[in-house]
């Protein structure tokens, strides 16, 4: 029987992130936007909206905007949270972990996940009506877009990057000093490592505003990435060099407007 819930509770947890891509996707076809977040007739329509305008627009309001962002932050990040569930089942063995806690665990995890999906809602809609910004979410000025880049990039070499990666990295250690037993202790457990990893990964969701928030690429090159660095055997061998390709590209499109016609 206990195999049986274990297998059961898996399942349902690949297929929301399954679940979670397909709205993904099924919203991009919807907006008229290809994989890359390239808009056609329709999405071109739609970016070159005014926010401004008297009229209903789903991405210029909070309610669908947040709505969006908070299924992206389950496609994105629930297979990022893989390592540590596993490690909460290793501790199941020694201590007295329980299924409850484990779902508590996710739980905490998307609780803060999607406290995130609200502030980034705001900061869009912000850039939004400010002129920096689309209706698509993409930068309108090469400035912003190098900016943004740069620092992201130069945020892969601080001390918060390090101790946040830190507790993403190795989950154990968080657990065995926060340990917590049941589903409200896997929920508190689930919150403070949900609060670690936004400050490890919040400069990946950032930077759709440079390719696009609705670029499934973007997206799927981002989650990658972010299971890559949480890895233990690689997690730690990642995180810099990636910090040193983002400040090379926000150079780059800093640079593009004065080299780009030679």
């Amino acid at each position: 029987m206990s195999h049986l819930v274990r297998s059961t509770l898996w399942l349902g947890f690949f297929g929301a992130i399954l679940a979670s891509w397909w709205v993904m996707y099924s919203m991009s076809m919807d907006m008229d936007l290809d994989l890359l977040g390239r808009p056609g007739e329709m999405g071109a329509r739609m970016a070159a909206m005014d926010p401004r305008m008297p009229m209903y627009m789903p991405m210029a309001n909070f309610g669908p905007l947040f709505w969006m962002w908070a299924i992206m932050m389950a496609a994105m990040m629930l297979p990022t949270l893989v390592p540590t569930l596993r490690c909460y089942e290793d501790l199941m063995v020694s201590a007295d972990g329980t299924r409850a806690g484990w779902l508590g665990v996710i739980l905490g995890y998307f609780i803060v996940w999607v406290g995130f999906a609200a502030v980034i809602t705001s900061v869009q809609l912000g850039l939004l009506f400010g002129g920096v910004i689309d209706m698509l979410g993409i930068a309108k000025t090469n400035v912003f877009a190098g900016l943004l880049l740069l620092a992201v990039g130069t945020f892969q070499f601080s001390r918060a990057k390090e101790i946040c990666h830190g507790v993403c990295h190795s989950p154990i250690s968080y657990f065995l000093g926060h340990w917590k037993t049941g589903l409200f202790g896997g929920l508190r457990m689930g919150l403070g490592l949900g609060a670690f990893c936004v400050g490890c990964c919040w400069g990946f969701m950032a930077l759709g505003f440079v390719g696009g928030v609705m670029s499934l690429a973007w997206m799927g090159l981002a989650t990658l990435f972010m299971v890559l660095e949480k890895l233990p055997q690689i997690g730690h061998a990642v995180t810099k060099p990636m910090g040193a390709i983002l400040v090379v590209a926000g150079l780059a499109v800093l640079a593009w407007p004065y080299i780009g016609g030679l």
